[in-house]
């Protein structure tokens, strides 16, 4: 049961670390499997003298016996040692209901196991369980053909959160049970020289917990929402936690969040220029790198900067700063320069390609790979040929209303151009459009009246719903650059949507007002029609004047003179209302 239990939730596990694009270790250790290897440990520490079994089943670490001969205990934190709140939490639950320990400091290696508990045989202390700190031990057992650097290669391949008592409890039992052997004749030796402590992960100041109801699942956060879009992608999980330090952990806040967004978008646009820029060039002169032009000073700062950051404990907030100062250089010269040294910008670009497949944020690519960006950066490879073919067309056609000088030599001339790429299957939904729309501008030349609002017409609908409805977008920039060929993203679905969703709705809460209108409208209508002798003309009254205005009520008291002066308002709004009606009917 226990078994099927933890293998459950383990698929669970790497089904949540292949989403967030982790890899999987290069071995995978499981302390259900090695628990007669992890007796053996503890039965050796036993007869070292070094632990005890008591009464009741439970093996617990002598501490003192351990330090008596030499040896130092809690080296990590001493400060903590004795510290009940932490020893308790070390222990388990079950460490209340036990008093069978000679000292109050001792912990558990083997825990005699309760009815219900998970529990394997053992033939010295009975159907038991190993204590928490032993369970990272004994992965190939006490056997000397192993060597003393083997033996714990369970605990070399896990990363635990606290020093106190846990590795400071690991550091004693296997000095504990090495002590004597070859190489480890003298006490007080050192098992391991190091420990990786992570961060931890906290939001709001305190540490994700279910307790403090602050805890979200890999799964529900990379959940779609409402809108189609998920509130957290793979890829702005690792970004958020490249931005904090691996060993002081990250806090989780919405200013945290909102940056690493941004840094996110930054790079995306980075990317589609320049894989516009690498499709979309016909220049063959500026295909080497300058190395005398400030963007390659830059890149090379960069690197320089990266490798020192990387190499100072793994600084990757730095590095995350370094590639967003490179993207606004890059971005800044293609902005302001038309004759932009391409073949470093393209360079830059690789580069940074290479460093983010590196931190796992561009899915399974590898860091090798000679394709720009991450996923969503590029169209469709088969629409690639045809698709910026025709966006050039579309940009001089677009141009050209715009400026209201429309050259038909030269349009004609466009809208006669054979396809870039043989049509296939494959290419067939941009093929069609390509032909589509030079179709459409020869018959536009052919009824010059009104030619520029037509071909305006023409540009909006091939970007706005031709190529939309593919997937593709056109970004419209100014002049000189040319339309931004680029993929259709999640959030940029999910703004149109938002947006159609508005339009709608003012649509219809316009119907509802004009329905309302028409609808009091003719209710008044069909008031007026009724003569003013006779609105009054009810059984809440008993007598009326000339005009048909009550004088006396059902029971023959005289009307009030405040409810008479009102009675005449509104017989007066009602004659004039009469009126009206009687003349809109001649």
């Amino acid at each position: 049961m226990f078994v099927q239990l933890t293998q459950h939730y383990e698929k669970l596990f790497f089904e949540d670390m292949h989403a967030l694009n982790v890899l999987d270790p290069d071995e995978i250790t499981r302390v259900t499997e090695f628990v007669p290897q992890i007796n053996e440990f503890v039965e050796k520490i036993i007869e070292k003298g070094f632990a005890y079994q008591t009464e009741q089943g439970n093996v617990y670490f002598d501490i003192d016996s351990f330090e008596k001969v030499g040896n130092a205990y809690c080296r990590l934190e001493p400060q903590n040692r004795g510290n009940q709140e932490l020893l308790a939490d070390g222990e388990g639950g079950l460490s209340k209901k036990r008093s069978d320990k000679r000292s109050k400091n001792d912990f558990a290696l083997i825990k005699k196991s309760m009815p219900g508990e998970p529990a394997w045989p053992s033939k010295r202390w009975g159907p038991s369980r190993p204590g928490w700190h032993i369970e990272c031990h004994g992965l190939s057992g006490p056997r000397a053909d192993h060597g003393h650097s083997q033996v714990n290669q369970m605990t070399t391949k896990i990363c635990v959160d606290l020093k106190f008592p846990h590795h400071d409890n690991e550091l004693a039992q296997s000095e504990a049970y090495w002590l004597g052997e070859e190489g480890c004749a003298a006490s007080n030796h050192t098992w391991v020289r190091y420990f990786l402590h992570m961060g931890h992960l906290s939001i709001q100041g305190q540490k994700m917990s279910k307790s403090l109801k602050n805890f979200t699942s890999i799964r529900e956060a990379l959940t779609l929402g409402e809108d189609g879009i998920p509130a957290w992608t793979s890829r702005l999980v690792r970004i958020v936690l490249l931005l904090g330090s691996w060993k002081d952990g990250v806090e989780i806040t919405e200013g945290l969040v909102n940056i690493a967004k941004g840094w996110e978008e930054k790079i995306t646009n980075f990317f589609l220029k320049a894989v516009d820029i690498e499709l979309s060039t016909k220049d063959t002169t500026n295909n080497q790198p300058s190395s005398s032009s400030p963007l390659s000073a830059a890149l090379e700062k960069a690197k320089k900067e990266t490798d020192a950051a990387l190499c100072d404990s793994f600084n990757t907030p730095l590095v995350m700063q370094f590639i967003s100062n490179l993207v606004t250089e890059a971005n800044s010269a293609i902005s302001t320069d038309a004759n932009t040294d391409t073949a470093t910008l393209l360079s830059i670009a690789h580069w940074i390609t290479r460093i983010i497949t590196i931190f796992g944020i561009n899915g399974s690519a590898s860091p090798n790979t000679t394709t720009i960006g991450w996923e969503g950066v590029s169209i469709p490879i088969p629409a690639q040929p045809v698709i910026y073919s025709l966006s050039q067309i579309r940009d001089e056609v677009r141009r050209q209303a715009r400026a209201k000088a429309i050259v038909p030599e030269v349009l004609e001339k466009l809208a006669s151009q054979s396809l870039p790429a043989t049509p296939n299957p494959e290419n067939l939904p941009y093929v069609t459009a390509y032909q589509t729309f030079q179709s459409q501008v020869k018959t536009a030349l052919a009824q010059p009246a009104g030619i520029e609002t037509e071909l305006l017409r023409l540009c909006d609908s091939l970007r706005d719903t031709v190529l939309w409805d593919q997937d593709i977008y056109l970004e419209d920039r100014d002049a000189p650059l040319p339309a931004l060929v680029r993929p259709l993203d999640a959030s940029m679905k999910a703004a149109r949507a938002a947006k159609e969703r508005a339009v709608e709705e003012k649509r219809l809460a316009k119907e509802q007002r004009l329905a309302e209108e028409a609808t009091k409208k003719a209710a008044a209508a069909e008031k007026a029609k009724v003569p003013p002798q006779d609105m009054f003309k009810t059984d809440e009254f008993s007598e009326w004047d000339a005009n048909g205005v009550p004088t006396k009520l059902k029971g023959g008291d005289d009307l009030p003179k405040s409810r008479k002066k009102k009675l005449e308002k509104d017989w007066k709004a009602q004659n004039a209302a009469h009126e009206k009606w009687k003349n809109e009917q001649k």
